[in-house]
């Protein structure tokens, strides 16, 4: 590991970590660069160019479904976690995407999207005080009614 700090380096620097002798001004923060850190992230990294479109609509399918899970309370903590209303705009998005993408996903993909979305907008259903009509709820403006 390097002891060195470069004026390139900022806070927001991913290669560096703050210096932790405390001889830099209050103000202004001194990074230690990891070369070794910046050499395993480096190549850990997959470059977006190498990573198939269905891989990446599906990341992201995966991403919106357990953002919406929590949100619709099915996590460790529903008593705080549950938000009804960032969830209908999780579910919506991910009907959204689901939908538009569906033909390029192959059957096997959109198939599982499509059933994660339906259970998503079901467990909606019933987290709600006040259910919405069939047809009404979130993403169904795109997937049809859900029961």
């Amino acid at each position: 590991m390097s002891d060195t700090s470069s004026p390139n380096d900022s806070p927001g620097h991913s290669g560096g970590r703050p210096a932790s002798d405390g001889s830099s001004p209050a103000d202004e923060e001194t990074f230690v660069v990891d070369d070794d850190l910046d050499d395993a992230v480096g190549a850990a990294t997959r470059d977006i160019a190498d990573v198939p479109a269905v891989e990446i609509i599906t990341t992201t399918a995966v991403h919106l479904m357990s953002a919406a899970a929590v949100k619709c309370g099915l996590a460790d903590d529903p008593a705080t976690q549950t938000d009804l209303d960032e969830a209908r705009k999780l579910i919506d998005a991910l009907a959204g995407l689901v939908t538009a993408s569906a033909r390029y996903l192959g059957d096997q993909h959109a198939r599982s999207l499509r059933d994660g979305l339906r259970s998503l907008q079901l467990a909606f259903r019933e987290a709600s005080a006040f259910p919405d009509e069939p047809g009404r709820g979130p993403g169904e403006a795109l997937t049809g009614p859900v029961n």
